[in-house]
């Protein structure tokens, strides 16, 4: 029997979504229109939410006429009123492989930070579906997890524990005011904790979650504005290495610049950790400008780096991080050097439909992954309006599919591991790979 495709959703002006009666489902690879492929459906993930496209009418399949159409308005009666695209935000874990289709030349606004990803109503299942695939089993960071009704007294207990320290100061605003769940998990003392550190960058990225110019979107939170000293690093990392539950620290956070900045005080904050234990994991989150800089926390101790790239082709890195001092080669050395230490290497690969799988990136990243041998790509929707990001980009036309991308680099490399979250020293490589951890799932 033939699977009935999902409907078209859209909003009236109040944000009341509906599913069209007859429309169908469409979503956006790159510049292009397509419809979803029954492989890439799946049903909402839980504690994933919805958003309104502002002033941008959803375009959807007219299975009669055998052609993609715009919804400007719906008739109620005798009237009409205007509607606009809904878009699914997804719980983290999960890659989207198409982007919400609408006619984004409507737009009067620049979207908000968020990643946006096409959803529909599934009338079989009777529930939302989106066009995505899980990358990550973790379930630390399921947000049933997070009761703020048990975090505040924890944060009051370690504030008044380790009293003055401006880092732990930090990491109370951003658990209780920013709700940031790797800094909650500093005061239940378990899992990844963050140390920010750096209070200044050297990539003006489009899509920064933590400075933005006034005529863009605003930035998520702020900044960081001090550098904390090796005495205050030690003071809330050695704890929780010593203590949590599969304990991790994470240099490089959402609210700071770039650690690399400071990786001479970060050095000596990780030799003073690896002394004092060997308990847990020590994660490195950064550019990788600075590829000395990453030479010297290999040997500080440094267990794991995390690189950030939104594109393994040099002309679409520099148009979204747009460097300041350094290379797109610069980055590249990092990431070898990294590997030639033995240390565990990501790549925190920031995707969107059309440029991660467009044909030339798909080739350019089978030669990266070929040359440098990295362990893991970190599959992350990146945050950002959808029609700018494309602009930037010069994006013209459609890629290959996100989840045949995956399905490629499975088959080229049996030995490279997806995921979305940063793993302990015991889970680098798991016994079983490279089957315990699926690509797509259906």
């Amino acid at each position: 029997m033939t699977q009935r495709p999902p409907k078209l959703l859209y909003a009236d002006a109040k944000g009341n979504i509906y599913d069209h009666p007859y429309l169908d489902m469409v979503g956006m690879n790159g510049s292009e229109f397509v419809l979803p492929e029954n492989v890439e459906l799946i049903p909402l993930p839980e504690d994933s939410r919805l958003f309104t496209m502002p002033a941008m009418p959803p375009v959807a399949w007219d299975a009669r006429k055998k052609a993609f159409a715009t919804l400007d308005r719906v008739r109620e009666g005798k009237r009409s009123r205007p509607v606009q695209a809904v878009a699914a935000f997804m719980a983290p874990g999960y890659v989207r492989t198409l982007l919400p289709a609408c006619d984004y030349s409507r737009k009067t606004t620049h979207l908000p930070l968020w990643s946006y990803t096409a959803v529909g109503w599934d009338e079989e299942r009777d529930c939302f579906v989106v066009a995505a695939t899980k990358v990550d089993s973790n379930s630390n960071w399921n947000p049933v997890n997070y009761d703020d009704r048990t975090l505040d007294p924890l944060v009051r207990k370690i504030l008044q524990e380790i009293p003055g320290n401006r880092l732990l100061e930090q990491l109370a605003r951003c658990a209780v005011d920013y709700h940031c769940f790797a800094a909650k998990n500093l005061f239940y003392r378990r899992w990844e904790a963050p140390l920010p550190t750096s209070p200044v960058c050297n990539s003006a990225c489009l899509g920064c979650i933590s400075l933005q110019p006034s005529e863009c979107c605003p930035a998520n939170h702020e900044r960081i504005t001090f550098v904390p000293t090796p005495e205050e690093i030690c003071q809330i990392a050695l704890p929780h290495l010593e203590y949590a539950e599969q304990a991790i620290v994470s240099y490089g956070q959402g609210c700071e610049g770039d650690p690399i900045l400071q990786a001479d005080t970060i050095a000596e904050a990780t030799r003073r950790l690896k002394k004092a234990t060997s308990r847990g994991t020590v994660n490195f989150n950064s550019n990788g400008s600075l590829p000395d800089k990453v030479a010297l926390l290999c040997e500080a101790g440094m267990d794991s780096f995390r690189f950030s790239m939104n594109s393994v082709r040099e002309e679409l890195y520099n148009r979204y991080y747009r460097p300041k001092g350094y290379t797109f080669g610069d980055v590249l050395r990092s990431v070898h050097t990294a590997k030639k230490a033995g240390r565990f290497t990501m790549i925190n690969y920031l995707v969107s439909p059309g440029v991660s799988d467009a044909p030339q990136e798909v080739e350019a990243l089978l030669r990266f992954v070929a040359e440098t041998g990295v362990d893991m790509i970190q599959m992350r929707n990146l945050s950002i309006d959808p029609d700018y990001y494309n602009r930037e980009m010069g994006v013209s036309g459609k890629g290959i599919g996100m989840y045949r991308l995956l399905e490629l680099l499975k088959r080229e490399f049996p030995q490279l591991q997806f995921g979305y979250y940063n793993r302990t020293r015991e889970n680098f490589y798991p016994p079983d790979l490279p089957n315990s951890w699926p690509i797509v799932e259906k």
